[in-house]
């Protein structure tokens, strides 16, 4: 993407795209828009509110050159995810026709945050062309376009040198996240006899060696030797065996922090024995949507050379019925060592998490240990689709993520791990079973079950991301992936 900035209204692409929040000083830019066109203040105002993805074109002379003028509406007080929404709603909806550059006038929008806005919109055009027909035969494929032609041209006044390159460092990041979650969000809407553990494993390499980081997949025979027993009862149903996948990325310099990062990789998820009921079970597809999280995320820190030595976990398994597959009331083994009574084979996810963040705590003893999954549906039923469900045993850590949640617009909200609830794990027959005696608060008790094994480190963070990976959305006729979790993720990193 070719940058170029401008310090006085005016184009060379074209188009100038002016956004537009419904505050401050709304009637300044219909009184430009009125100069420039020769309307009316009373007409433009008739055609354009200012609502959340509202658009509005009108045409004005410069020189000889006829020009087209885009009024985008961010809505009331809009943060980074209406400003990226808006954006990626406006090419979505044109991506036909979509022109190979445009000016994006900074000067006269009134958000004032320009370098927020200018990566927003930058993610939000990367992303627009995103579609989920992947495997339809008209379409040859959706790959991430290629934006090395496309001129951003910015009008902004009064810019030095340093602030220049400030604006072209949001564009890189903000290309350099979509980029990631583009692929992310294709991973997450495969379906599962397109992506078996053995796929990403294979995306992971590639990734790592195009971006500069290490990658081992673990096998089952290595996995066997290693004592990943409960990774292993969770994969024993399936034809297509687990692998656990371990990145690890190092700074040129001195890193700032270590941090190790899990997500829970379960490509497809019948419920196992414990069977989940056919309505909706094609959408579990997306129960890796924890595994894409990190996997985007470890591509987008090495590719933006973040300070940190980032490890990144993925243990990876279908969940399938088989003669062979782990029953109700089995007791299995675990890396930790120690011994976990199955009472449903549908809480699988925390099953092969236990195995992962056991592995990240003894071996890389990091700064902060921070895992993500589709875990629950009572995180569903508790916070519905607006935020994901955040859990710690550490306080500063649970507000440095609840509140770069709230930046991004990738939303936490933290629910307690009291150790009242530990007693509900309480197994008769083993150290720990994997689902609660009771009905309620069952997100917690998923929680209460990883913490169990993570070494008693002591800032870690469970983000429970069911009812935010994967859901409905103007981009798609059927759910889809939402690509949560890597802006989360990268933000966290670069605060670390």
């Amino acid at each position: 993407m070719k940058v170029e900035i401008r310090q006085q209204f005016g184009t060379s692409t074209g188009v100038v795209l002016i956004p537009v929040a419904k505050q401050g000083d709304f009637k300044d830019i219909i009184t430009l828009v009125a100069s420039k066109t020769g309307l009316s203040d009373s007409l433009i105002n008739e055609e354009f509110k200012g609502d959340l993805k509202e658009t509005a074109s009108f045409f004005f002379k410069d020189g000889s050159q006829t020009h087209r003028l885009i009024l985008l509406g961010l809505g009331e007080n809009p943060g980074f995810k209406e400003m990226l929404q808006s954006f990626r709603s406006l090419v979505f909806r044109n991506k036909e026709k979509f022109p190979k550059g445009i000016t994006l006038d900074l000067e006269h929008s009134n958000t004032g945050a320009p370098y927020q806005l200018l990566e927003a919109a930058v993610n939000g055009m990367v992303l627009g062309p995103y579609d989920t027909g992947k495997f339809k035969t008209e379409q040859n494929g959706n790959k991430v376009p290629e934006w090395e032609d496309f001129t951003l041209e910015l009008i902004i006044a009064g810019t030095s040198g340093g602030e220049e390159n400030e604006l072209k460092q949001a564009v890189r990041k903000g290309q350099i996240i979509a980029e990631a979650q583009w692929q992310m969000m294709d991973l997450v809407n495969a379906p599962a006899n397109k992506k078996p553990p053995q796929h990403l494993a294979a995306w992971a390499i590639e990734s790592g060696r195009k971006h500069g980081y290490d990658v081992k997949v673990y096998e089952l025979k290595e996995l066997q030797e290693m004592g990943m027993e409960a990774l292993i009862a969770v994969n024993r149903g399936s034809e297509h065996p687990p692998v656990l996948i371990v990145m690890e990325y190092k700074p040129a310099g001195t890193p700032v922090k270590k941090v190790g990062l899990v997500g829970k990789g379960v490509t497809f998820d019948t419920g196992g024995l414990s069977l989940k009921p056919s309505g909706n079970m094609h959408y579990m597809k997306s129960d890796m949507g924890g595994a894409a999280a990190v996997m985007g995320a470890m591509e987008a820190a090495s590719r933006l050379q973040l300070p940190v030595h980032l490890i990144g976990v993925v243990p990876s398994t279908e969940n399938s019925v088989d003669a062979n597959s782990t029953k109700p009331g089995d007791v299995i083994g675990s890396y930790s060592g120690k011994t976990i009574e199955v009472i449903d084979t549908d809480a699988e996810g925390r099953l092969i998490l236990a195995d992962a963040l056991n592995y990240v705590a003894k071996n890389y003893q990091p700064d902060f240990l921070l895992d993500l999954a589709t875990l629950t549906g009572s995180c569903i039923r508790t916070l519905g689709t607006h935020a994901g469900g955040l859990f710690s045993n550490n306080e500063a850590l649970a507000k440095t993520l609840y509140e770069i949640g709230m930046e991004t617009g990738e939303r936490l909200w933290q629910l307690p791990i009291w150790e009242d609830y530990q007693k509900e794990m309480n197994s008769d027959v083993a150290d720990i079973k994997n689902l609660s005696s009771s009905p309620a608060a069952g997100a917690i008790t998923a929680a209460k079950f990883l913490e169990f094994f993570i070494e008693k480190h002591p800032a870690w963070a469970h983000m429970d991301i069911a009812g935010v990976a994967f859901g409905d959305s103007e981009f798609s006729k059927q759910k889809s992936a939402t690509g949560f979790g890597v802006r989360l993720l990268v933000e966290f990193l670069e605060k670390a």
